[in-house]
């Protein structure tokens, strides 16, 4: 009944018809996301992310299930780390790269990565997705294929078909219906609530004047200050800031309703930012930067004002990115994350399997332990959640 197929570029299939199936919760997967770093060198031979985007078509030719898929010559910007992996290929004189990896790049937020839209045909579509990404696979030759950040209910169904499932951790917040950011502080133990007063009024009292932006309304000038920014955090960290401004200003354009910048400005002066993706019950902390270092600075323009703006948009969830045990003090919760993968080569598979099995062991004792440290007065909050379920109340 189906057919699966592959994109060398998003832009093969209209706009229109992969958004449809991508919904409007996911800002990192719909397709001008996809397309603006396509169109921008953020992913291409440079950095070892080669688009193969997997679309499902039925029998009438339509496109009924998509997933982003690349070609990968390297681990970076994943945030599920097989390092060890590919060095144990290559200690055995093989090769671990190229692999295939379903993923948004860059972007290590959890959420449906077969993407299907509303429809009742959901388990049978993503059962031919799966199984048509794992034959893609075998003909490729490549090492494996890897799904990550997926939901639960697809970590499950990718289980099912024998891919391994592995285990992490972030620290997420839930909204539980707060009327105002003073109502959430009510939730916090008083030793916390004081530490996070205190925290914003330093702020504050350093003159610091934070504005929030939605991204068809940031300026040009604001756009590159804020790339300058980005890329003084990877130069002052060793890494690689592979997205562009060209790729930000693109989608300021394309889907700026979708995206959120936080700035801070000193003496009339942007002395930092922080940018954030936003769907329709979520928003995704995702990138900071600063010139000049203010006390508490990072936590008012990458937490604190996120969750305001939750609060006020009536969004039911923030993550603000990967790892950070900081955040618990701040109000987000250890949460399961999920990844599953396919190894190609049996001799690898039986050893990654059991790996990965005393490994969901050793996380779900870090799950357990972050959560004794749960700023919450309620003893409901201080439960772990996996990444796509409601709230524990």
């Amino acid at each position: 009944m189906y057919r699966l197929t592959t994109l060398a570029a998003i832009d093969e299939i209209p706009a229109a018809d992969w958004n449809a199936l991508a919904g409007d919760d996911l800002p990192h997967l719909r397709h001008e996301f996809l397309a603006a770093m396509e169109h921008h060198g953020c992913v291409g031979e440079r950095f070892g992310w080669l688009p193969r985007h997997l679309v499902l078509r039925d029998a009438r030719d339509r496109a009924v299930a998509v997933a982003p898929c690349y070609l990968k010559f390297n681990s970076y910007g994943e945030f599920v780390f097989d390092w060890a992996w590919a060095d144990a290929y290559q200690r055995a004189g093989m090769r671990y790269y190229p692999k295939l990896v379903v993923a948004s790049p860059y972007t290590p937020a959890t959420g449906q990565r077969i993407l299907t839209g509303d429809t009742p045909d959901r388990p049978a579509l993503a059962a031919a997705m799966i199984q048509g990404s794992m034959q893609l696979a075998e003909r490729s030759g490549v090492s494996g294929l890897h799904w990550l950040f997926t939901s639960e209910t697809e970590t499950d169904w990718l289980r099912a078909r024998g891919l391994l499932r592995r285990l992490g951790c972030q620290f997420h917040w839930q909204n539980r219906g707060y009327a105002s950011f003073d109502a959430f502080l009510g939730e916090l133990s008083a030793e916390k609530r004081k530490k996070v007063k205190r925290e914003r009024r330093r702020v504050v009292e350093s003159g610091i004047r934070i504005r929030r932006v939605r991204g068809d309304q940031v300026t040009p000038e604001e756009w590159r200050i804020f790339h300058r920014l980005y890329e003084d955090t990877f130069d002052k960290r060793g890494g690689l800031p592979t997205l562009s401004l060209g790729f930000f200003q693109e989608i300021g354009r394309t889907m700026g309703e979708s995206l959120l910048l936080v700035l801070a400005e000193y003496e009339a002066r942007i002395v930092a930012a922080a940018f954030c993706l936003q769907g329709r019950d979520s928003l995704y902390g995702r990138h900071w930067g600063c010139f000049k270092d203010f006390h508490s600075l990072h936590f008012e323009a990458c937490y604190y004002q996120g969750l305001e703006h939750c609060i006020e948009q009536g969004l039911e969830r923030f993550e603000p990115g990967a790892q950070g045990e900081h955040k618990v003090a701040r109000g987000f919760l250890p949460t399961r994350t999920w990844s599953a993968h396919w190894i190609s080569d049996v001799r690898f598979r039986r050893p990654i399997d059991s790996f990965l099995d005393h490994e969901i062991e050793a996380v779900e004792d870090y799950i357990a332990e972050m959560s004794t440290h749960s700023p919450y007065k309620a003893t409901g909050l201080q439960r772990p959640t996996d990444g796509d379920a409601p709230a524990q109340t």
